[in-house]
């Protein structure tokens, strides 16, 4: 997760993306949001938004990043009193966990991280790419 994590920080399409984390409780979603803000730079800590559902972050470079965890999303309109949409729509990185607790509210993901806990306690991850953005970075990732 670590290693994907730094692979896709390097890449410069990152700075727009939007990603979703799908995955059971303990599966590692902010797992791996940490290993990547840390490779964008973000020091300090890096918790989980799973009470205040939105954490806002910077890069060293400026880049803003909002991590969202929409886990405790109930209602809809909880999306417009919050500004989400106005979040979705500034320039920056949007990471979203739970995002079928949103559903209908989200764009498109640019990148679909599904992750699973293995017997072993290894992670296994599958990655969509459902835009152009999303399969830009995946093969930057790859390559």
């Amino acid at each position: 997760m670590a290693a994907f994590a730094a692979r896709l920080a390097a890449l410069p399409g990152l700075g727009n993306a939007f990603i979703e984390l799908h995955g059971d409780l303990g599966a590692g979603k902010t797992t791996f949001v940490r290993h990547l803000l840390r490779a964008l730079g973000v020091a300090g800590r890096i918790k989980s938004p799973t009470y205040a559902v939105v954490e806002p972050h910077a890069t060293p470079g400026g880049l803003a990043v909002s991590h969202f965890d929409f886990y405790r999303f109930n209602d809809p309109r909880e999306w417009e009193d919050a500004g989400f949409r106005d979040l979705f729509a500034a320039p920056g990185l949007k990471l979203a966990e739970w995002p079928e607790k949103a559903a209908g509210l989200l764009p498109p993901a640019d990148l679909a991280l599904y992750i699973a806990v293995q017997a072993s306690e290894a992670r296994q991850v599958r990655v969509t790419a459902p835009t152009a953005l999303g399969a830009e970075l995946l093969r930057g990732v790859c390559a």
